[in-house]
């Protein structure tokens, strides 16, 4: 991957030199989220309206169908604000190799869903990444590194250990920069949902479904998230023309170590379908292919998909 023909973006918040603590169970990516602090909502502001119109202009459906699902919505609160040893925005660009590509590639998402959400009449609210190590407090609570990459809709931020990318690259057997860069794509593709109103309303639906059917939410919400990793790899690579031979595979193959099946089977030899709450191998691929091939939003709607 051509990453350096990105723009480096400023939205870091480095706290590797302040991080510390244990790790704990498998989660992000890979693994059942945790709990997000949150508080009933009492109606939609225009923010959440304009949002809302948009997010039915890229689906093509009726706006007023989304609004009459999402009015009661839960409003994402933060519980503490974490600490911040390099703060966002303030000019301080990781120095070290890894952190450079971190910001280079998320970068390349905030071109790349600017774009989209101004073709659609909005505007895009970047998301802030956390370089974080062992452990780091979140609104959502606190992030551990061996949950893996995860996204915070409380504070809108995504948060990220990069000893991941040895237990990608080591255990998981998904090497290759393409195929880190999918990770953090993924994880960008959580934050857009999060402006769509998507992740409210699946979060919503949990006590009011079976267990079974919210992970069956569960399993629509990652596989957008996975077409919309592919979305950012087709306008990056339009943009920027950052693709080698061998990089559509390394995402693939990254896709694939890290569905339920596959991990179900390396970690406890048999698979249950019912518990599934990420998709399968092949259904990571195929949705992150398919956002790859086209580009399109309108492709990545999971939620109207008769078959996954």
């Amino acid at each position: 991957m051509k990453w350096e023909n990105n723009r480096q973006s400023s939205n870091i918040e480095d706290r590797r030199a302040s991080s510390g603590g244990l790790g704990g169970g498998l989660g992000g990516m890979f693994g059942r989220r945790g709990g997000t602090p949150r508080r009933r909502g009492k109606g939609m502001g225009l923010g959440t309206i304009v949002i809302i119109v948009i997010a039915a202009w890229i689906f093509g459906i009726n706006p007023m169908s989304l609004l009459g699902v999402l009015g009661g919505a839960d409003v994402p609160v933060a519980s503490s604000p974490a600490p911040r040893s390099a703060p966002a925005g303030s000019g301080e660009q990781p120095s070290d190799e890894m952190g450079q590509f971190v910001a280079a590639v998320l970068g390349g998402t905030e071109d790349a869903w600017t774009r989209i959400f101004q073709q659609g009449g909005g505007r895009y609210e970047a998301p802030v990444l956390v370089l974080y190590r062992d452990s780091t407090p979140t609104a959502c609570g606190f992030g551990q590194a061996a949950m893996g990459p995860f996204y915070c809709p409380a504070d809108r931020k995504v948060y990220i250990d990069l000893s991941f990318y040895d237990t990608l690259r080591r255990q998981l057997g998904a090497p290759g920069d393409f195929a880190q860069a999918y990770v953090i794509a993924h994880e960008v593709g959580h934050h857009v949902q999060n402006l769509m109103g998507l992740t409210g309303k699946v979060d919503e639906m949990r006590g009011r479904v079976s267990e079974r059917e919210h992970n069956a939410l569960s399993v629509r919400l990652e596989l957008q998230a996975d077409c919309f990793a592919g979305i950012w790899a087709h306008h990056n690579h339009k943009a920027n023309d950052v693709l080698e031979p061998g990089d559509v595979e390394e995402a693939l193959n990254a896709a694939a170590a890290i569905g339920d099946d596959a991990l179900q089977r390396r970690s406890q030899g048999t698979v249950v379908p019912d518990s599934f709450t990420h998709g399968t191998s092949e259904q990571r691929q195929r949705w992150f292919h398919r956002g790859l091939e086209t580009g399109s939003v309108q492709a990545c709607d999971t939620f109207n998909a008769r078959e996954l």
